[in-house]
């Protein structure tokens, strides 16, 4: 059976990965347009760089929760797929082999002035930091008002799902969040999160249940259930 899996902050947030919406998230004190789009970056790069150093040197102090390892035990039962809005890399820590990151990756850089020149990066990006081109590094992550690259191909995951989990996620965020749509119309779509969200896609699923629960604990139980 082919499951996908539709990843949000909540995931993460057990790890103490704070997310922006917390009341002392990562975008407090800054306008996200600030810190998260080319606009902000043109203006201010130090503080664009610096911002995402914070949290390239908060993974290091973290740890994949029981929600991600449940997912990776879930790969030994069926094809599991992993669409993740996360940047972080606990997915694969935990070890999910198969993870798309929709917006992104923290601890990639890209060339600003070379799209295809992508590399991993687990330190301090700087002003100076350069491409073999010359063109100014810059944090692997779909900024605010940038095109979503990997839509297509979660799209595609997601099309032919037997089953979707949705886990942590507001889905208030698109496109992220009409990715449920495309799921074939007899697929179960089961969604865990603290606070869920139903939005217009979710509406339309006649085989949706909703779990409010914290990621790990909605995670565990669905492992069980598909374990069988």
């Amino acid at each position: 059976m082919k499951i996908v899996v539709l990843t949000g902050a909540g995931m993460s947030a057990e790890s103490g990965i704070s997310t922006f919406r917390d009341q002392n998230g990562l975008w407090e004190g800054h306008d996200v347009m600030q810190v998260a789009s080319p606009e902000g970056f043109k203006a201010n790069p130090e503080l664009v760089l610096e911002f995402y150093n914070q949290r390239r040197a908060q993974l290091k102090e973290v740890d994949p929760n029981q929600g991600h390892f449940a997912l990776a035990q879930l790969e030994k039962h069926h094809v599991v797929k992993i669409i993740t809005q996360n940047v972080d890399d606990l997915h694969e820590r935990a070890g999910s082999s198969s993870v798309l990151h929709l917006h992104g990756e923290l601890r990639k850089v890209r060339s600003t002035k070379d799209p295809t020149y992508v590399t991993f990066w687990t330190e301090d990006l700087n002003l100076g930091d350069l491409c073999p081109s010359g063109g100014q590094l810059r944090p692997h992550v779909v900024w605010f008002t940038e095109d979503v690259p990997m839509f297509e191909k979660a799209v595609q995951e997601v099309s032919d799902a037997e089953v979707i989990i949705i886990v942590g996620t507001s889905m208030q965020v698109y496109p992220a969040a009409s990715l449920v749509g495309y799921a074939p119309t007899n697929a179960a779509v089961y969604y865990i999160d603290v606070n869920p969200s139903i939005n217009y896609e979710l509406t339309q699923r006649s085989n949706l249940k909703v779990m409010q629960s914290k990621a790990s604990e909605g995670l565990l139980g669905l492992l069980e259930t598909f374990s069988k």
